[in-house]
């Protein structure tokens, strides 16, 4: 089984990069919501979401090609959450996005 470690660190942004970290959170929430409102109920499937929805959340949102991956994933994996209690996702909240490896490479020198 795959490991997987999660960081928490306190970001201390200037005033115009904390400012570009919300407009990325609300573009990624919106991409979530999107791809849950257009993509039927029972599909949990990331891979199925993304082939569904990846060009269009591009489109729309602007978002990387690893943030629209992402997005399709978180929406997925809610899915499969809320299947097991037996509850719809109702919204996704501009509070946090997912992030990789290959995405944090490109903030170390």
């Amino acid at each position: 089984m795959e490991q997987v470690l999660t960081l928490v660190c306190k970001l201390n942004p200037s005033q115009k990069q904390a400012e570009e970290i919300e407009l990325v959170l609300k573009a990624f929430e919106s991409a979530c919501n999107y791809a849950n409102q257009k993509v039927k109920p029972q599909i949990t499937s990331k891979t199925t979401i993304q082939n569904m929805v990846y060009n269009e959340i591009r489109a729309l949102f602007g978002l990387s090609a690893n943030l629209a991956v992402r997005a399709c994933a978180r929406v997925g994996a809610n899915r499969k959450a809320a299947k097991q209690k037996d509850k719809p996702v109702k919204a996704f909240k501009p509070t946090s996005a997912d992030y990789d490896a290959r995405i944090f490479v490109r903030f170390v020198g």
